[in-house]
């Protein structure tokens, strides 16, 4: 008996640990079927209302199920069950509260239902998304079962039309499985023909070797009749014998009637019953347990080759794939590979350091930006450009033949596109003194990086590649900084100069405005308008270049290094799953 209790225990801690890493199905790694998969469990079936949960509660020994009518379980159930020491107190744990023992199993029925409802809602709607929970108790066999939805054959009020195929597909896809156990449970006073329980396994297992029959409400028969039929194997015959369950009546459940009571009141009924005494050795929820974790037991012998040949492939695929990704250890091309990144990685820390702060060097990024462009910027001839007589030249030039009228629209716009021209330098400047500055801040950084200090040739290689790639961030910096000078003289800042004419007219007199349109008065004003504008214009880039040249050198080498986070995520999601794999190896040996 230890030996068995210690095989699907085993078994357990591995179902547990697949479940922790969620390599129960869905998206794997690789394409191998999951180690869950290959493990034995057994799956419950039965339509609404056949006694499902009474059963399985009388299996555990403990009333924690959510009752009512309709459709109750509307998520599977993964429950597994650990045989605990005589005396110790019994509790449960969810997977998704791992740290929570439950002793209360009125709080373990309220916490399925709450997260049922947390993915179905209130509706009548069902999930394949498996709650999973744990129960530690001296009252149980080491055993792992699945509740799934009652069958059922019409949609009630609230469901959709497609429930009772949707509920059936998700049966299925547990019963089909080839390690699946089916408990299939049919009501008594039911005929066993319009089982649907049965008719289920009976399509996905043929030959009944993966199938126990369970009959239940044997005590709710009409009077004079019995189930020795179908107990006996005579109705329908399976390969395991047929076990009959009395579950607590309502009556029962009403008054809170203890499950261990609820199992001593079923071994009197069958030792009393003039039908049933003859088989009472092997009727009860007691036997079926037994029955069941005995049956396990021989599976799991009986797959454990399987089970160590699925986990010595997945164990090279995932080795496999570990040496694709990289691992820490520096023995093959992927680990080299590996510790080079991390080289790498220790270099950019200690580079964003100095560029972002607690090193020095970033600071010499600010006093380009603070000092020398504003100061290039305020260099800049605009006095001369803006002098009266080129001011009167360039306006005359863009008139040509005909005068302007009113105000000299084309001679405003060569103007400010003249001046704007000034704005190259100090932007193209910026982009220079940055990328000076940040060489020298990664030649520093390389050689402040204490893991780089014994590999000369890969500091060298990723000098060389630092610097190929800030001669290409400067060309991205300066390309941006001059588009934005363009933008400027693409467009001009309409609402600014529809404020002139109304500065011309300020002083009430049109008359006089217009005999001063061609005198040296009008081209001054014209001047200081263009003056305005410019000044205006390069505020804005003052704000506008830093950005541009953060964005296009500073930032851009700092993510150069930067790892595609899909890959550290798989790349340790594949270590989780290959430790997993060997601790069931070594617990299987």
């Amino acid at each position: 008996m230890a030996s068995m209790e210690s095989l699907i225990s085993m078994v357990n801690r591995i179902q547990r640990a697949c479940t922790l890493l969620g390599d129960y199905g869905g998206d794997n790694v690789n394409a191998l079927p999951t180690l869950w998969e290959s493990l034995p469990s057994v799956a419950v079936v039965g339509g609404q209302s056949s006694g499902k949960s009474s059963v399985l509660e009388s299996i555990v020994g403990r009333d924690f199920l959510p009752r009512g009518s309709g459709i109750v379980t509307r998520r599977p159930l993964v429950l597994q069950l650990h045989k605990t020491k005589s005396g110790v107190e019994e509790y449960a744990e969810f997977l998704h509260l791992p740290k929570i023992k439950f002793t209360d199993f009125a709080k373990v029925r309220n916490e399925i239902q709450d997260e049922t409802d947390k993915i179905t809602g209130n509706s009548k709607q069902i999930s394949p998304v498996p709650i999973h929970l744990s129960i530690y108790s001296p009252n149980v066999v080491n055993l792992t079962l699945i509740d799934l939805p009652g069958l059922t054959k019409v949609a009630v009020e609230g469901q959709p039309e497609s429930i009772v195929q949707d509920i059936e597909s998700m049966v299925r896809s547990y019963v089909e499985k080839p390690n699946s156990i089916i408990l299939a449970i049919t009501p008594a006073n039911q005929d066993i023909a319009t089982s649907d329980a049965i008719k289920l396994a009976r399509e996905v297992d043929p030959t009944g070797e993966r199938t126990f029959g369970v009959l239940t409400k044997l005590d709710l028969m009409d009077k004079g009749t019995n189930a020795l039929d179908v107990l006996e194997g005579r109705a329908y015959r399976l390969q395991h014998p047929w076990v009959g369950i009395v579950n607590r009546s309502q009556a029962d459940i009403n008054r809170s009637v203890d499950m261990i009571a609820a199992r001593r009141k079923e071994r009197e009924y069958f030792a009393k019953s003039p039908d049933y005494s003859h088989l009472a050795s092997r009727m009860g929820s007691e036997y079926l347990a037994k029955l069941l974790s005995k049956h396990l037991e021989s599976v799991i012998r009986a797959r454990i080759p399987g089970i160590m040949s699925l986990i010595s492939r997945s164990i090279d695929e995932l080795e496999g794939e570990m040496n694709h990704l990289g691992r820490p250890v520096a023995i093959d091309a992927g680990a080299q590979l590996y510790t080079i990144l991390e080289l790498c990685r220790a270099f950019d820390r200690v580079f964003k350091e100095h560029l972002e702060g607690g090193r020095p060097g970033g600071d010499q990024i600010y006093v380009v930006f603070d000092n020398q462009l504003p100061a290039a910027l305020r260099k800049l001839p605009f006095d001369r450009y803006l002098s009266l007589q080129n001011v009167r030249r360039v306006v005359s030039e863009a008139d040509g033949y005909q005068p302007h009228l009113i105000a000299p629209e084309q001679g405003y716009r060569c103007l400010i596109d003249g001046a704007l021209n000034y704005f190259r330098g100090p932007a193209e400047a910026s982009v220079d003194a940055v990328h000076i500055i940040l060489k020298g801040l990664v030649r520093k950084s390389i050689g402040e990086t204490q893991e780089l200090r014994r590999f000369p040739t890969l500091q060298a290689e990723i000098l060389a590649a630092a610097n190929e790639a800030l001669d290409r961030f400067r060309e991205d910096g300066r390309k941006t900084t001059l588009r934005l000078v363009e933008m400027e003289s693409s467009y001009l800042t309409v609402d600014f100069f529809r404020r002139l004419p109304q500065e011309v007219d300020k002083g009430g007199n049109p008359a006089a405005s217009t005999a001063d349109r061609y005198g040296e008065g009008h081209f001054r004003r014209i001047g200081s308008n263009v003056y305005a504008y410019v000044g205006m214009v390069s505020e804005g880039l003052r704000n506008s270049i830093p950005k541009a040249v953060v964005h296009c050198q500073a930032k851009a080498l700092a993510q150069l290094l930067d790892e595609d986070p899909a890959l550290m995520e798989r790349r340790q999601q594949c270590a989780k799953r290959l430790e997993l794999y060997k601790s069931a190896r070594d617990e299987i040996d």
